[in-house]
């Protein structure tokens, strides 16, 4: 079995490598990656450790990508630039070319030389606007859904188990979220047009040990991370009170899914799917920040600004009843789970990894 993935060397590329090449000792897996996210170096160096292959590239270079040997019995493209915020008060070049250009060079590969295709979308798919329009009641530590506003028809693919897959995505969602939007569209027209077998996963937020997180991107796991190494956080936007929500999905979760998925690829080709935690794996950062205090034994002081960003949404939670109907999924790890892990990786590793986060 020979297997390509791209973005090999982030966060969620380097955990399926690792986690296929732990199940499949055998396999030729191939990384891809032009290691511009911080941490990545230290991916290569253990996926070297593993017998695990890199190759450095940028998949915006269609040479780089068709200079690879050979062809893939399987293509995961794991690759993005993986912000909501990018190209919001700057350029748009970085994010429009890998997002987009970077998905059709890599479907030119996979046509021409990939059995199957497993792409990793995003939620953000989702438009802003319905998004923010979703009714919600305020509790003591979270947003919940609520009923629609009286005389008001209900949000088309909201439930009390969050967003589904017909949720509307027709007007803006963000840069990044066009990008993500438009190769899901391009994806299908391969599959319809060259019987190419591929699945599309729209991914709720990805958290667990091994991730270099962000503000922007990776917020869950930064928010562990600044407990453990004892920095400050702050609350942001819609009352900065921090009871927005998300649904957390851990890589190990997501890596028995895909599993699944290319077993039955023939099947599934050309689908879309929530993939997330779910109601059950969701937090709040004001939930989060207890859940960090428990697992490191610290608290460090939390700052208040209101200022909402118009890209950020209050709530989002995967509906993942589709996956679940069709392929058994449902994740495993908790948010508790997901945060001992984390803090158990920063400890293991905390000469290495305080270089990136202090």
């Amino acid at each position: 079995m020979r297997v390509l993935i791209t973005g090999g060397a982030g966060f969620v590329g380097a955990a399926l490598a690792r986690e296929l090449k732990r199940d499949e000792p055998g396999a030729d897996i191939v990384v891809f990656d032009n290691l511009r996210r911080r941490g990545s170096e230290i991916n290569v160096a253990a996926h070297a450790e593993q017998g695990i292959s890199f190759v450095h590239g940028d998949i915006r270079s269609k040479d780089d990508l068709f200079d690879l040997n050979g062809n893939f019995d399987l293509f995961i493209e794991a690759s993005a630039e993986p912000s909501v915020h990018a190209g919001v008060g700057s350029s748009p070049n970085y994010v429009l070319a890998t997002n987009l250009t970077g998905t059709l060079n890599c479907l030119e590969l996979a046509r021409q030389r990939a059995g199957g295709f497993v792409f990793l979308s995003t939620s953000r798919v989702y438009s802003i606007a319905p998004l923010r329009a979703i009714p919600l009641v305020e509790g003591a530590t979270r947003f919940t859904v609520g009923p629609p506003p009286p005389g008001t028809a209900p949000l088309p693919g909201l439930s009390a188990r969050g967003v589904a897959e017909d949720f509307p995505v027709l007007a803006p969602r963000s840069l990044y979220g066009a990008t993500k939007l438009a190769s899901e569209l391009f994806i299908q027209e391969y599959c319809d047009t060259y019987r190419m077998k591929a699945v599309i996963n729209r991914c709720g937020v990805l958290a667990g040990p091994g991730q270099f997180g962000k503000v922007d991107q990776g917020v869950f796991t930064l928010w562990v991370a600044n407990h453990y190494f004892g920095k400050p956080l702050r609350y942001t936007g819609f009352g900065a009170q921090g009871k927005q929500v998300r649904d957390l999905l851990h890589p190990s979760d997501l890596y028995q899914l895909v599993k699944r998925q290319v077993a039955r690829l023939g099947e599934l080709s050309g689908e879309v799917f929530n993939v997330g935690g779910g109601p059950e794996v969701s937090v709040s950062l004001r939930e989060m920040t207890d859940l960090c205090r428990a697992a490191t034994g610290r608290e460090v002081p939390i700052t208040q600004d209101p200022t909402t960003s118009p890209v950020d949404i209050p709530y989002y939670v995967s509906d993942t009843a589709k996956v679940e109907a069709r392929l058994g999924w449902r994740p495993e790890r908790t948010p508790a789970k997901i945060v001992g892990e984390i803090a158990a990786w920063l400890k293991a590793n905390e000469a290495l990894v305080k270089k990136i986060f202090c």
